[in-house]
């Protein structure tokens, strides 16, 4: 009887590590971000904005890890659409989107120059307005970035309850959901995005909130107390404050 039950609890302590070793080899290990931020392919104006930026914090804050499809709306340039798609890697896929304003006015070729420097092919550019920043087909993202642009939306008349609910349905549940963005004072609300480029972040969040998102987390690492938040972020003598929310794709209703 000893020998049947040592038997069975063999047979079991196998099946458990063979269930152990399935859902570990699920998992994608987290990428070496130091050496990400550090390699040296990236450019010389990258690094600039990396001392602002804190790419390093920021994409652990993400979780973005090898494998992953990404959507990075408001990409412009691609400052943060390359380190997603380095992080990624070549099994992974990182859409980045603008507006037909954006690359007219902004981003002038910037974005495809990038790409073709760094022979990105895991980066699909995608130009749609940012009321329906998703095509049809594109379901079950992992992880969707917006970077400091939110704010734009409040004076491109974007429908931004319709935004948040088409980014909420392209994610797979348990998908992430990033915003960052300049800190406006309490009680500005949405009437400085173009003035200050700046939002308020209770606004911002309620709005996120109302398409089904929850809140998970908020970064403090690019949090700046000395600023008033009444002068635009351009003309900033101190760091600007920023804040960084992660929400979450609920898994159940």
């Amino acid at each position: 009887m000893y020998r049947d039950l040592n038997f069975v609890l063999t047979r079991a302590a196998a099946a458990m590590a063979i269930v152990l070793i399935t859902a570990c080899a699920a998992l994608e290990p987290e990428p070496d971000y130091t050496w990400l931020v550090a390699n040296p392919e990236r450019s010389d104006a990258d690094r600039v904005n990396d001392q602002r930026r804190q790419p390093e914090k920021l994409l652990v804050f993400y979780g973005v890890r090898p494998g992953m499809h990404v959507l990075d709306m408001g990409a412009t340039a691609g400052y943060n659409t390359e380190l997603l798609a380095r992080a990624v890697g070549k099994d992974g896929l990182v859409y980045a989107h603008n507006n037909a304003f954006m690359l007219e006015n902004f981003v002038k070729g910037r974005l495809a120059e990038r790409i073709k420097r760094g022979a990105f092919e895991n980066i699909i550019p995608v130009t749609r307005e940012f009321d329906d920043p998703v095509p049809a087909d594109l379901r079950n993202l992992d992880l969707v970035t917006f970077n400091f642009v939110y704010h734009d939306t409040t004076w491109l008349g974007t429908d931004r309850a319709k935004m948040n609910r088409a980014i909420f349905n392209a994610l797979k549940p348990g998908g992430i959901y990033i915003v960052a963005d300049h800190s406006a004072k309490p009680g500005a609300g949405d009437t400085v995005g173009k003035s200050l480029h700046r939002i308020e972040e209770s606004l911002l969040r309620k709005e996120v909130e109302a398409a089904g998102f929850k809140l998970v987390a908020a970064g403090d690492f690019l949090r700046s107390p000395e600023d008033t938040r009444d002068v635009p972020v351009q003309k900033n003598t101190v760091r600007n404050d920023e804040f960084v929310l992660k929400f979450v794709k609920p898994k159940s209703p």
